[in-house]
């Protein structure tokens, strides 16, 4: 491992041009100028390869009942310089290794009539910026309020966006594409219903922002390493091209509590004129402190399954009774209340799906339902809802655990709070003591419906800072996390990557919840997952959802093959094969790709890129010399041409090519697949067909 640090000037790196400063990335294709205005208010700009980013840009903070804001009459007392270089190994990930290389700016300004300081930090990474506000510990400026952070990102033109509508309850939306200017009036229509929302603007998105300028540069507008800080959406000022950093409110309407000394997250711009490293980019991760987690041996990729998907397209139920039209735990009694019948976590249903997994070489299953209150548990404002540790009378805890043992499989714990967050701190120790003693080792915590305390948004301070004590307390017992509903990830799973999985995305369940865009996965990688892996949930393989329940006539906008590339596009140490069982049994030949690909990689090369349109990956799973590709297509067909110098040269391999027939359609003809084998070698070449919503999926295995 190499680890360089200079604090000395650098000349290649900085320079002071009257009252700016300027910064250069590494490689010199960024240049970053900060400065002062007449008025003593800072600004930024940005270049890459001279095209202007971000042109001026206003920074600072509007402060609550406080005569003065931090936003101008600053001078420049210090500026110090630093460039930094370091690899390190993430506990899991796309790649072995990691490189973390920036020069770094800190500018310390003074107010003027409040004598309170402030330091605005820069660091120029090889792909893109990442700057922070910093509050070191002084007199004047000690326990502040914030009304609003003025930061600001000025567009240098009316760029193409994907984007979704600024919420401060949801991300589950479908991604919008648009000029900027185009957002206002196409606003409306991209906010759909959702169980817990509120907008705030009509001209509001949220971060991770994807945007392409006419000339063919990518720019991802996002965060790094959130905590203690609400979570930042973008309001765009669309006559002027700026977006302006929008902070989530709490109850009371305030953006955040601060005592000094503290910093907020990294505000980040990447940019590159090719879109695959924008995908390839860690420098989300690279802004986050290393791994507080010491002991890391506990923490392992899962491939699992669960009773899960015939819940979603309502074939089965979480509840187990319909005798209880309200629960009142520890009072209601449900050894004495007739089973509904269609409950899905009973111990016959669990032990075929443990039975499943043992048989096709799965680590794990996940048990939605298990546990008593789910009669009521949602739309009423419920404070005490779940326990999180009684189970229904046909769920044993005991003999569940030690069947699952015996098949060398684990059980996921699953953990929804209906917002009630205050009732799970109050449970959190005895829950997850209570996952020790039963043999769970992960968890899927939920928050669906409003935040109670109410009038709490999801992503305001309180709550984000709830997820992270519930991912701290976690790691206190070797828990590891996949929270739905909670913030979007900013690469916080570096620093804890016992957080194995978030959704916090539109994912697969809303395919059985009327449908997503065909190309939705597509746009997911330049977006949710720039902050950290997603659980998405793919591997359906009926598309048809009034066959899992005559009554729901969504429709899964897919092809099986654009299925099976996911496990591959969408990364994420934790992936689930989220179709049951009987429907994996009716295609085990396309079913053997989910089988065989891995969960953990040491090499990750992006071959073909475009947000919207497609994505081509190849990953070399870790420990071994195998490789697996994956390609998701958009709404068009497509020739999707590769090569395979990725290849050890020298070697000899068979690749399984799992592709879309000539027929298929996502939605006409999606169960429309071939598979085929051939040899290659690094000087192989490929042009295979995507189809509408669909895609291919290669596993390539060294030939002995």
């Amino acid at each position: 491992m190499k680890n360089l640090f200079f604090a000395s000037l650098i000349l290649f790196a900085f320079s002071s041009i009257a009252n700016a400063q300027q910064l250069k990335s590494p490689e010199g294709k960024f240049v970053m100028e900060f400065s002062l205005q007449n008025d003593g208010t800072p600004t930024y700009s940005l270049k890459y390869k001279n095209k202007e980013v971000v042109k001026t840009s206003k920074l600072g903070l509007e402060l609550k009942d406080d005569k003065k804001s931090l936003l101008n009459d600053f001078t420049v007392i210090d500026t110090k310089t630093t460039t930094f270089d370091e690899t390190w190994k993430p506990v899991w990930g796309e790649v072995d290794n990691i490189r973390n290389h920036y020069n770094e700016l800190a500018v310390t300004l003074n107010q003027k009539g409040t004598d309170r300081q402030i330091i605005i930090r820069f660091r120029l990474f090889d792909d893109g910026l990442g700057f922070r506000y910093e509050f070191p510990t002084q007199k004047n400026l000690t326990y502040f309020v914030i009304k609003e952070e003025r930061t600001q990102f000025a567009m240098a033109g009316d760029h193409t966006a994907f984007w979704i509508p600024g919420d401060y309850d949801t991300q589950e939306y479908d991604y919008t594409k648009s000029k900027l200017s185009e957002i206002r009036g196409l606003s409306q229509k991209a906010y759909t219903a959702n169980v817990s929302q509120k907008n705030f603007s009509p001209t509001g998105v949220q971060t991770s922002l994807m945007l392409k300028t006419n000339d063919g540069l990518y720019i991802n507008l996002h965060e790094a390493a959130l905590i203690n800080y609400s979570c930042m959406h973008l309001n765009l000022d669309d006559k002027n091209m700026i977006f302006e950093s929008w902070l989530t409110p709490d109850a009371k309407g305030d953006k955040g509590y601060i005592q000094a000394p503290s910093h907020s997250p990294w505000r980040t711009v990447m940019v590159s004129d090719d879109a695959r490293e924008i995908l390839a980019s860690k420098m989300t991760l690279n802004l986050n402190d290393p791994s507080k987690i010491d002991d890391t041996s506990w923490i392992k990729p899962v491939k699992y399954v669960g009773v899960w998907w015939e819940m979603i397209t309502g074939k089965s139920s979480w509840s187990y009774t319909n005798d209880f039209p309200t629960v009142q735990l520890g009072v209601s009694d449900f050894s004495k209340a007739k089973p509904s019948g269609t409950h899905g976590a009973n111990n016959a249903n669990v032990k075929k799906y443990i039975d499943f997994a043992a048989a096709n070489g799965f680590d794990a299953v996940l048990v939605e339902g298990w546990n008593e209150g789910w009669e009521d548990w949602f739309g009423h404002s419920k404070d005490y809802v779940f326990d999180f540790v009684t189970p229904y009378p046909d769920f044993d805890v005991k003999g569940l655990h030690e069947y699952a043992k015996s098949k060398g499989v684990k059980i996921i714990m699953h953990h929804e709070t209906s917002g009630s967050v205050r009732n799970y701190e109050r449970h959190m120790d005895k829950a997850y003591q209570f996952m020790k003693d039963n043999g769970y080792d992960a968890v899927k915590s939920g928050y669906v419906g409003d935040i109670l305390p109410r009038g709490e948004n999801h992503y305001d301070q309180w709550i984000v800072n709830h997820y992270q004590y519930a991912i701290e307390k976690a790691a206190d017992y070797k828990i590891m996390v996949n929270a739905h509903e909670a913030v979007r990830p900013t690469g916080i799973a570096r620093t804890y990557p016992n957080l194995i999985g978030n959704e916090a995305a539109r994912g697969t369940e809303y395919q059985a919840f009327g449908g997503s865009k065909p190309n939705h996965v597509t746009v997911l990688p330049f977006t949710r997952l720039i902050g950290g892996p997603m659980d998405y949930t793919p591997g359906i393989f009926e598309m048809d959802i009034s066959k899992m329940n005559p009554d729901n006539k969504s429709h899964v906008n897919s092809t099986i093959c654009n299925q099976l590339a996911l496990y591959v596009t969408m990364y994420s140490p934790l992936q689930m094969a989220a179709d049951t069982p009987d429907n994996y049994n009716r295609f085990p030949d396309a079913f053997q790709f989910i089988k065989d690909v891995a969960v953990d990689w040491s090499e990750s090369k992006y071959i073909e890129a475009e947000p919207g349109d497609f994505i081509t990956v190849a990953r070399k799973a870790k420990g071994t010399n195998n490789w697996f590709v994956g390609n998701v297509n958009g709404d068009n067909s497509r020739t999707s041409n590769i090569d395979f110098s990725f290849l050890e040269k020298g070697k000899k391999y068979t690749a399984t090519i799992y592709a879309d027939a000539k027929d298929a359609h996502y939605k006409t003809n999606p169960q429309a697949y071939t598979i085929r084998k051939i040899a290659v070698t690094n000087k192989s070449k490929l042009s295979q067909l995507s189809a509408p919503g669909g895609g291919y999926a290669i596993s390539i295995i060294e030939t002995k």
